[in-house]
């Protein structure tokens, strides 16, 4: 692979632009290093339009847009691959056969980086709990960058990256099964939880595991390993460095616990055992996010924050958008949206956070997963359910199905603005108002944060109506 003063005039195709600013932070790397590059996706330039705008002062070699050339992919230095783009991409396989190198945004950086890095995956919580241990370190006084799947691209900040520091990312399945041709992993390697996700475009729930292993595989024995003992499926996993465990039972073992009362964190190491006092968690609601804080603790001590710094850390914590974000009260109703949420597992997270009754609008892009056990709980945690996208009518069927022989309130809507009035028929004061899909949302909206944005600006519509 290429050093990146060998990036200096060679030829480099990035294959998938991305939406949303996605692909820019490479492109201007590499045209910054020297490199000539040409973009191509397969979308049209009106729907790349603010990416578009973020690389408009950069001098490239071709933009195509609304489909791929060959040449783009055979006669080229490096070909740079979106994480999205499937594996059995026709292109990919045509760079492949001509013995173009390939990597991706996130390779290129693990590559220049000089720091220590943290990785963190899941299928649940990988947001919140990577944007927290950033947090823990920077109020500790440890210099600390946050990048991956959340705060951008960091390839365009390497020359503040010095040695010394730590680098926090959230790693996908899809980021983690191209570093797994690198034979890549973090000195920390952090796995919130696993379930099924993503098998549309894994194929098999093998592949998708085999994907998240990736941050566990490469490490050696000087490195760190911070694992859900709760997680049946995670704890045999195979591991080569230090674990650290983290649960909310205390085992009397190794690792991170919530103490029996519920009022203290437990760090327990083979020869010595801290506990600190934790006061200011009403931000973070429910247990998954407790298990998230338990997470983000194991990591930061495992980084060299002191415990005792910890309690004050976690108050200040503001939580991330999107993610069980408490939007406002109105009319008597709280309204919450937890747009992030798209796995069956974690709408049943934010169903079991509340014990008001609950009008929940859920469903979105069919993933092939299993939502039967959601749609269970959901049957049985609320009093209304406002249904959308592709799963709307299977989740409506599965929830009558578990209700059986009670009938459950719950309607399909054919829009999002249609979805969200017959919710708000449904409520009344005293009533959580929950977005939590529990599915992806690219059939309805551009993606989760479209989605979320869209239900916010309905509450404050409605609440703006109910005052007039």
């Amino acid at each position: 692979m290429f050093t990146r003063q060998q990036l200096d005039d060679i030829r480099v195709t990035v294959m998938g632009l991305g939406r949303f600013g996605g692909g820019t932070g490479v492109i201007r790397f590499l045209v910054n290093q020297g490199a000539r590059v040409t973009v191509t996706d397969l979308k049209p330039a009106d729907d790349l339009a603010d990416s578009l705008d973020l690389i408009s002062d950069l001098k490239l070699e071709a933009v195509h847009l609304g489909g791929h050339h060959e040449q783009e992919f055979t006669d080229t230095d490096l070909l740079i691959v979106n994480p999205a783009v499937p594996r059995d991409s026709e292109w990919l396989q045509l760079a492949i056969d001509a013995n173009v190198p390939l990597s991706s945004e996130i390779g290129l950086f693990l590559q220049f980086n000089p720091a220590n890095v943290i990785g963190v995956t899941g299928s649940n919580g990988k947001s919140t709990t990577t944007a927290l241990i950033h947090h823990l370190l920077k109020e500790a006084g440890i210099k600390a960058h946050l990048g991956g799947n959340i705060g951008g691209s960091l390839l365009n900040s390497l020359d503040e990256i010095e040695s010394s520091d730590w680098v926090v990312l959230e790693l996908s399945s899809f980021q983690l099964a191209a570093l797994d041709q690198m034979f890549c992993s973090p000195r920390i390697a952090v796995i919130t939880n696993f379930t099924p996700n993503h098998l549309d475009w894994h194929g098999s729930l093998e592949d998708y595991r085999r994907a998240k292993q990736t941050v566990l595989r490469w490490q050696c024995s000087t490195g760190h390993a911070v694992l859900p003992l709760e997680d049946p499926h995670v704890s045999h996993w195979p591991v080569h460095s230090d674990p650290i465990w983290f649960a909310l039972k205390d085992t009397g073992g190794r690792g991170v616990y919530q103490s029996d009362c519920g009022q203290q964190i437990i760090y327990r190491t083979k020869n010595n055992e801290s506990r600190w006092e934790v006061t200011e968690l009403n931000h973070l609601p429910g247990e998954h996010n407790l298990r998230n804080i338990l997470a983000a603790c194991a990591t930061a001590l495992s980084a060299g924050v002191p415990g005792e710094t910890i309690n004050q850390s976690l108050s200040t914590f503001k939580p991330l958008p999107h993610r069980l974000e408490y939007v406002g009260e109105f009319a008597g109703r709280r309204f919450f949206n937890d747009s992030i949420s798209t796995t069956p597992e974690s709408t049943i997270a934010a169903l079991d956070a509340f014990h008001e009754p609950i009008v929940l609008l859920a469903g979105g892009y069919d993933k092939q997963v299993d939502l039967t056990p959601m749609s269970a709980r959901i049957a049985e945690k609320t009093k209304a359910v406002s249904l959308m996208g592709q799963t709307g009518n299977r989740i409506c069927e599965q929830m009558n199905k578990a209700a059986a022989p009670k009938t459950v309130n719950c309607a399909v809507h054919e829009s999002f603005e249609d979805a969200f009035h017959w919710a708000m028929s449904q409520s009344y004061p005293g009533d959580i108002v929950l977005l939590s899909p529990g599915c992806a949302s690219y059939d309805w909206f551009q993606d989760f944060r479209d989605r979320g944005e869209q239900f916010v600006d309905s509450v404050q519509r409605w609440a703006s109506h109910q005052t007039n």
